[in-house]
């Protein structure tokens, strides 16, 4: 789903809720979740956008109709070696779609 695409589907109230998840070295994906299901944010390549920070992405997001957004981080316990299962240890946080900066 490009920013396009995603534009016309929150302004026709399909998207439940956008997450900004954090990835390997420091960076984060969006993600629109439309009736359950992951539709990662790309690029007009089809590639998967990357930003750089909380803020580049509500600058990104900025101008969508207002849509719940969440900062998501993976728990690593399941992919402990030898370690317990913890349950669903992910942490999500709900975000202000506007800088305070």
């Amino acid at each position: 789903m490009n920013l396009q695409q995603l534009n016309t589907e929150a302004k026709a109230g399909h998207v439940d809720e956008l997450n900004l998840i954090a990835i390997e070295g420091g960076d984060f994906i969006i993600e629109a979740r439309v009736k359950g299901r992951a539709h990662p944010l790309a690029d007009k390549r089809g590639r998967r956008v990357q930003v750089h920070s909380v803020v580049d992405a509500q600058r990104l997001l900025n101008g969508l109709p207002a849509l719940p957004l969440h900062l998501v981080h993976w728990s690593m316990d399941d992919e402990m070696c030898g370690g317990a299962d913890a349950g669903d240890g992910d942490l999500k946080i709900p975000m202000p779609r506007r800088s305070a900066w």
